[in-house]
């Protein structure tokens, strides 16, 4: 864009900058999300709430399977490395 393109967008760039933010805030959601070690640690919560009897088998088996597919799918994209910190 030349340089009069960019002095009559002036006025947009606010919202260009939110706009950047929010994929910046997506983009971090999902790979904590996604990343193994925050599964496994849902995990594992899950199955204390279920030895307590805070939660059903028919609701431990659905979340389970829910964390697992969530698992496979951070496994499958390579984006983390497992380990909590992502990339």
């Amino acid at each position: 864009m030349g340089l009069i393109g960019e002095v009559l967008m002036l006025p947009f760039a606010p919202v260009r900058g939110a706009g950047w933010a929010v994929r910046q805030v997506l983009r971090e959601a999902e790979r904590i999300y996604y990343d193994p070690a925050t599964v496994r640690a849902e995990l594992a919560r899950l199955e204390e709430r279920l030895e307590a009897g805070e939660i059903t088998e028919e609701e431990f088996d659905r979340c389970e399977d829910e964390l697992l597919d969530r698992l496979e799918t951070a496994m499958h994209s390579g984006d983390t490395t497992g380990n909590g910190t992502g990339r």
